[in-house]
């Protein structure tokens, strides 16, 4: 049966944290997944919540850690003794602990290492926190299976016997040399069926996907999804193999870069959440609300430069928001499918054959809208000048949208500026400016030559 977290479950743990009844407790949350519990304890206060990561076992409460909301763990780290939370960090993988530690504070950081009883695990968690958190060594973990091509079939399945003791999932097994360079990959179909005597240099199969330390995570993550691939090892310039990284590492960098990007598209500055402060939600937010409030003010000069024409071409004004709200969405559209080929890196042909596209596109949209908006205006008031004015107006309106929708995220994105920002207020404001002055300009012309 799914987990469902209820207002009664969260008030039965409350109640015996209370009561500090122990036994029943753990009782209660054995029966619930890690993931499960973590989500029980996003909904305690502080005090509770660490009396029941106190209360687990290591080996669950470190899983738990790692599930925990962000802005709660670091809360609940703070209340944790620096051995606390070394004992939890044993309990991890490499690239787990190394992602805890380096939510610390730097002189917290070292007290923590320095707790850690395991040298190995200290060294490698030590040499990950080296790395830049945005590149595959930020991402990678140390734990892995590898052989070595002198190895015989017999020796080798008593060897990864002992290495697979200390990986939670084994999705392939890597073959190096003597110097640690990676050269392969060893199918365990192979290695089972193969004679004893057999040498693993006979069996492997030298044709191995592979990212380098320093590549970028959102590279590697195209990579494993272009291939399919649950692991991927990671080497460093001289080939030699340092660690992997996993599917569940990449799923965490897709989502928070759709969070992000999501943010942008709505035009919110920073990574932010509902929860957070309201000082923090307007600094995030504030930015592109004055953007907008700029872009008004220039609609409005705009208007008020065409003044004239409303008193004579009243209908002109009325239609407006039509047009606006046309621009915008246009152009959010176009900006939208863009940044989305971007990230999928599916994106073929030169600026100007995209441009070309949009363009025909667009201009066959703007038509099938023009005359059905043609014939309202027509039908409605009689003033064929009027109508065959906004129709056109429209047209050529939704042509530009769709062009700068097109070119700004392909602008930005040469320039190594996330192109995400493209699909919120920045095109929709620019389009509404715009949109508006071509309106007015395009309407008041086609008016002023039939008449």
């Amino acid at each position: 049966m799914q987990f469902q977290l209820t207002d009664e479950l969260i008030e039965q743990v409350e109640r015996l944290v209370e009561n500090q009844n122990d036994k029943e407790l753990q009782k209660l949350l054995k029966e619930f997944h890690y993931a499960d519990i973590a989500e029980v304890l996003d909904e305690l206060n502080l005090e509770d919540a660490v009396y029941v990561i106190k209360l687990l076992d290591s080996e669950t409460t470190s899983d738990v850690l790692m599930e925990l909301d962000e802005d709660n763990r670091e809360k609940v780290l703070k209340n944790l003794s620096a051995k606390e939370i070394a004992e939890e960090i044993e309990e991890l993988d490499t690239d787990d602990a190394a992602d805890i530690i380096s939510e610390l504070p730097e002189e917290r950081q070292q007290e923590v290492i320095s707790k850690i009883e395991d040298e190995e695990h200290k060294a490698e968690i030590t040499e990950l926190l080296a790395y830049d958190e945005d590149t595959a060594g930020g991402l990678m973990a140390k734990e892995l299976v590898k052989v070595y091509e002198t190895w015989t079939v017999a020796g080798c399945l008593r060897r990864i016997r002992g290495q697979a003791k200390e990986v939670t999932r084994v999705h392939s097994i890597y073959v190096v040399d003597k110097q640690d360079k990676l050269i392969g990959r060893l199918s365990l179909k192979d290695l089972i069926v193969a004679k004893n005597e057999k040498k693993i240099a006979d069996i492997y199969i030298s044709n191995v996907d592979y990212v380098e330390v320093n590549e970028d995570v959102e590279d590697v993550a195209k990579v494993m999804a272009k291939y399919d691939l649950e692991a991927i090892p990671v080497v460093d310039e001289n080939q030699t193999l340092l660690g992997r990284i996993t599917i569940d590492d990449i799923v965490d960098v897709l989502k928070e870069e759709a969070d992000k990007d999501y943010q942008l598209a709505a035009g919110i500055t920073q990574d932010v959440e509902a929860d957070d402060s309201i000082l923090e939600l307007t600094r995030a937010r504030l930015p592109w609300l004055v953007l907008g409030l700029v872009g008004g003010v220039g609609a409005f000069l705009i208007m008020e430069g065409f003044q004239e024409s409303f008193k004579e071409k009243a209908i002109l004004f009325f239609f407006t928001p039509l047009i606006a709200a046309m621009a915008g969405n246009v152009g959010v559209q176009s900006s939208a499918i863009i940044v989305q080929g971007l990230a999928n890196d599916d994106l073929r042909g030169s600026i100007n054959s995209r441009l070309i596209k949009e363009m025909l596109l667009a201009a066959l949209n703007g038509v099938i809208l023009a005359i059905f908006l043609f014939l309202f205006v027509w039908f409605y008031k009689g003033e064929l000048d009027k109508a065959l004015a906004i129709s056109i107006s429209l047209i050529v309106v939704i042509i530009v949208a769709g062009l700068i929708g097109t070119f700004v995220p392909l602008f930005l994105n040469k320039r190594g500026v996330d192109p995400a920002i493209a699909t919120g207020p920045f095109i929709t404001t620019s389009n509404d400016i715009l949109g508006i002055l071509l309106y007015f300009w395009i309407a008041e012309l086609i008016i002023n030559i039939y008449n």
